[in-house]
């Protein structure tokens, strides 16, 4: 069968895009390691008017990306944990969206469990993606209809998989009896601070599943979206709701994410739950 010719303009944006992940992907290495030379060190902290932890590292991972991604790409939006939103990301197409450190808490004691976390949104979902960290050498990345990897090797989902007796990278606090109208089957459970980290294991088939019943932001959530779903995956919220990036209001009421039998048996569960 022959293929229709592709228009110059597609071609072009293709190109873009291949410009765009290649930026991408050395301005997050290069990220990485710039959070090194803090973890580990005991980095000045301040508390944030959520009462929440920031430090250096965090501003510091903040500019440089900045610094890469935007200087280059003029016509592209910003949104980042650690920078003063400016509401003209609204008006743009493509918008650079990054937490500079996921999982400041575990970084700050020094568990490898943070991670850099940054993606291209177009249209108010996720086209490109990079959610490294440094401290254990992971390194996943996504292109929408390109597949997901982790250190240049493809990943994918686990699939099928039953809800007893499943991994989830989820807090077991969540899971006590009690807080839902029927007992949870035996599940086991496994907890790391980053919610990228969290979805990141999820595409890369080392957890079958991930539930987080409280709020996450653009930032925390958007480049781990694109690995599951390039790897075979769903992320919605507890009640099956998709999820749209660079809104005015850029949080999510909640994660469920899985492969799409597991994440059924998942939402079959959350759905009613009142957060």
């Amino acid at each position: 069968m022959t293929l229709p010719p592709r228009s110059a303009a597609a071609s072009a944006q293709d190109t873009s895009l291949e410009a765009d992940l290649k930026l991408l992907t050395e301005a997050v290495g290069e990220a990485g390691d710039l959070a090194m030379t803090f973890f580990g060190n005991a980095p000045r902290t301040q508390t944030k008017p959520d009462g929440t932890q920031v430090s250096e590292a965090d501003f510091a991972v903040d500019a440089l990306l900045k610094e890469r991604l935007i200087s280059g790409r003029k016509s592209y939006g910003w949104l980042s944990e650690e920078s003063e939103d400016n509401p003209d990301r609204l008006s743009k197409s493509r918008v650079w969206v990054v937490d500079p450190i996921d999982g400041t808490r575990a970084f700050l004691k020094g568990k490898p469990e943070w991670t850099i976390s940054a993606a291209l949104v177009e249209d108010g979902h996720p086209r490109l993606a990079a959610v490294f960290n440094p401290a254990t050498g992971e390194f996943y990345r996504a292109a929408l209809g390109g597949g997901a990897f982790l250190n240049g090797t493809p990943i994918a989902v686990r699939e099928p998989v039953r809800l007893e007796g499943c991994r989830l990278a989820a807090s077991a606090t969540q899971f006590r009896p009690g807080k839902w109208d029927r007992p949870w089957p035996e599940i086991e459970t496994v907890w790391v601070n980053s919610i990228a980290y969290r979805l990141a294991l999820v595409a890369a088939g080392k957890c079958d599943g991930t539930v987080s019943m409280s709020a996450k932001s653009d930032w925390d959530v958007a480049a781990a979206h694109l690995l599951v779903d390039e790897a075979g995956g769903i992320v919605t919220t507890h009640n099956g709701r998709p999820l749209v990036y660079n809104r005015e209001n850029s949080r999510h009421s909640s994660i469920v994410s899985a492969g799409p039998a597991l994440h059924a048996a998942l939402i079959e569960r959350t759905r009613h739950a009142t957060i």
